[in-house]
């Protein structure tokens, strides 16, 4: 019996397959039918407060425990959250449709009218939301147009039982249970 490197014979190079073209918006489409929680993540920075609608929170790790978020490079929030080297998670309840919508907007005063309170890091806790987790910024990861945020938990908790605002097929939608 010959005795071959690996299954593929001894003319085998170790080539990496190319990378299939995928368009933007099948993409999209195809990730739109998971549905996912809406949060804000917020932070204080030189004074002022700055928040972003994330659906790409994650927790991460239990020991110790770390969640994470995706950052658009385009992000105009981001710079001074990362600045800021904290960040709060917001969990929104399906009450709180328009203040995703208000804190996805570029360029807006989000936090204009909006009732906030201060966790130890100083970001805010926005009113009414189900839960947060405060968080130190632990670890960033480039990842395409995106960076993926790590982040340590220092505390966190529930502010009000209710069901979850979700995102699924380019829509917000409710939890019926």
């Amino acid at each position: 019996m010959p005795e071959f490197e690996d299954d593929l014979g001894p003319d085998a190079q170790d080539e990496t397959p190319p990378s299939p073209t995928i368009e933007a918006a099948h993409f999209r489409s195809v990730l739109g039918h998971y549905a996912t929680g809406v949060t804000i993540i917020t932070a204080e920075h030189d004074g002022k407060p700055y928040g972003l609608a994330a659906n790409s929170f994650t927790s991460v790790s239990l020991d110790p425990p770390l969640v994470s978020f995706c950052a658009a490079h385009s992000s105009t929030t981001w710079p001074h959250i990362k600045a800021a080297g904290h960040f709060c998670v917001n969990i929104l309840g399906e009450h709180q449709e328009e203040l995703s919508r208000l804190f996805a907007r570029s360029g807006a005063d989000k936090f204009a009218g909006v009732g906030y309170s201060k966790v130890a890091t100083g970001a805010p806790v926005i009113a009414d939301v189900l839960g947060f987790l405060d968080c130190m910024i632990e670890a960033e990861h480039e990842a395409g147009d995106h960076v993926i945020v790590v982040g340590r938990v220092h505390d966190l908790d529930i502010n009000q039982e209710g069901r979850p605002l979700l995102f699924f097929r380019g829509g917000y939608g409710r939890f019926d249970a």
